[in-house]
């Protein structure tokens, strides 16, 4: 499994905008093959601040995403314009 961990940081007079292409992301990624989880959240002391959690099966389920037209549409061309700062990074669990 591998785990998707992103904090957002959207320019100001975004925040709606962010919050709606996230909501729109949610169902169609929990309906990838691969895909574990997806949860969108956003911070209480900073709402221009939002951070993103994700699970899927491998690397190939993460590519898949990547390339899909929803990440097209609604990260790379919606979010990606209104971003001031994004921090990803993956994350593998660790075994017994």
């Amino acid at each position: 499994m591998i785990c998707v961990a992103v904090t957002y940081v959207i320019r100001p007079g975004h925040e709606v905008e962010a919050a709606a292409l996230f909501r729109k992301m949610t169902p169609l990624t929990l309906a990838e093959p691969g895909c574990r989880f997806y949860l969108a959240h956003r911070s209480i002391s900073n709402p221009r601040q939002f951070f993103l959690y994700e699970q899927y099966d491998d690397q190939a389920a993460v590519d898949a995403h990547r390339a899909s037209t929803h990440f097209e549409t609604y990260v790379k061309n919606g979010l990606f314009p209104l971003l001031e700062s994004r921090l990803p990074e993956l994350y593998i669990p660790l075994s017994d």
